[in-house]
C-alpha cells in the first residue's frame, strides 16, 4: 500500500498514453506474465488461493495463518496470511508481499497487478532460486516467506504475523510492493537505524550487479513499516522505469521547488489504486530480473548478519 494522499492530485493529470508495444519475452518472462495475469479480476478470497496453487505448483507447502482483521471502515474482516518455510536455522531472513487488492469506487476490484501481483509473483520466483542454494549449501538461516493478506486496509496481516511471532530470530526483512516494469529499483531509508546494515547490503548489491538503484530519504509505507516500528531490520524495495522512479523520487523528497510541473503526479500514482492497474502494463522479463536480484540480496543478508 503506497501512500494515498498523492491520489487527489491525479484529477489534475493528462491521461495516460497507451503502453508501448512489448518486447519479445523470453520463456521465462512469459512465465512470469501468465503467472501475474492470474490475479487480475479476482477478489481478496480468490487471490489468496491463486497464491497457494502457484507455491503447491512450485513444490512447496504452504501454510496459511488465519487471523481477524478489518478496519473502522469495513468492520471486522476474516483474513489470512500464506507462509511458506525454506531451511533451518536460529535465525530468519523474512521477504513479504502483500496479495490483496483494493476495491475502486464503483465497487470493482482493482486487478492489482503493479500493486501487487508482480511482487507476489516474484516472490514465489525468488522461493525457487533460495531453495535451490539452500539444498546445495545448507546455512544457518531459515528463510521464511510471507505473502500477507489487508495491507490495503492498514498493514493489518503483516502486523497480525509480527504479533505472532519471536521477533529476536528475525535478522532481516525484505518487503516487495509495486513491481511489475522497468529495470529501476527503489528503495527507502527511513526505516530506523537499526536497518543500517540492511541498507548497506543494498547498497552493495546495486553496485555489485550493475543495478540501477534509487535511494529515497522519505519512502511509502508498506508492510515495512510494521517491522520498522517493531525494531526490526527491514528494506521496502519496488521497481520502474528509470524516468518514473525519479519523478517519484521528486514528488516525495524534492520539496515545493521539485521541478515537477503543478499537478503533475507519477505515473505509478496514476496507475495502481486504479482501473489502470493492468497487466498491460506487466514487463516479465524486468520481473524476473528483480527477482533474480532480490534472491542474491536474500542470500547476501544471510551472510552478512
Amino acid at each position: 500500500m503506497l501512500i494515498q494522499s498523492i491520489f487527489a492530485l491525479s484529477l489534475l493529470a493528462a491521461p495516460q498514453d497507451a503502453p508501448a508495444a512489448a518486447p519479445t519475452l523470453t520463456p521465462e518472462g512469459q512465465a512470469i506474465e501468465t503467472a501475474i495475469q492470474a490475479y487480475a479480476g479476482k477478489n481478496n478470497d480468490e487471490r489468496r488461493e491463486v497464491v497457494v496453487s502457484q507455491l503447491r505448483a512450485q513444490g512447496f507447502a504452504p501454510e496459511l495463518a488465519p487471523f481477524e482483521g478489518g478496519n473502522p471502515r469495513t468492520g471486522p474482516r476474516a483474513g489470512a496470511n500464506v507462509v511458506i518455510t525454506i531451511g533451518e536455522g536460529a535465525k530468519d531472513i523474512v521477504l513479504t508481499g502483500h496479495f490483496d487488492a483494493v476495491p475502486l469506487a464503483d465497487g470493482t476490484m482493482s486487478q492489482g497487478v503493479i500493486d501487487n501481483a508482480g511482487s507476489v509473483v516474484a516472490l514465489i520466483e525468488i522461493a525457487g532460486l533460495v531453495k535451490e542454494q539452500v539444498e546445495q549449501t545448507p546455512g544457518p538461516f531459515r528463510y521464511v516467506f510471507v505473502f500477507t493478506d489487508q495491507e490495503e486496509l492498514g498493514l493489518i496481516g503483516a502486523r497480525k504475523w509480527l504479533e505472532a511471532q519471536d521477533k529476536t530470530r528475525i535478522a532481516a526483512v525484505v518487503n516487495m510492493d509495486v513491481n511489475g516494469y522497468g529495470e529501476t529499483l527503489m528503495y527507502g531509508e527511513n526505516v530506523g537505524e537499526h536497518s543500517a546494515f540492511v541498507l548497506r547490503a543494498m547498497r552493495t548489491q546495486c553496485a555489485e550487479m550493475a543495478f540501477d538503484c534509487v535511494a529515497f530519504p522519505m519512502y511509502p509505507p508498506s508492510d515495512d513499516r510494521v517491522f520498522s516500528a517493531a525494531g526490526v531490520p527491514v528494506i521496502s524495495i519496488g521497481s520502474q522505469d528509470a524516468v518514473g522512479a525519479h519523478q517519484m523520487w521528486l514528488a516525495f523528497n524534492g520539496g515545493q521547488s521539485n521541478g515537477l510541473a503543478e499537478g503533475f503526479v507519477p505515473p505509478v500514482f496514476q496507475r495502481i489504486h486504479s482501473a489502470q492497474d493492468t497487466t498491460e502494463w506487466v514487463e516479465g522479463d524486468d520481473v524476473l530480473r528483480t527477482a533474480r536480484f532480490i534472491a542474491d540480496l536474500a542470500l547476501r543478508l544471510a551472510r552478512d548478519e
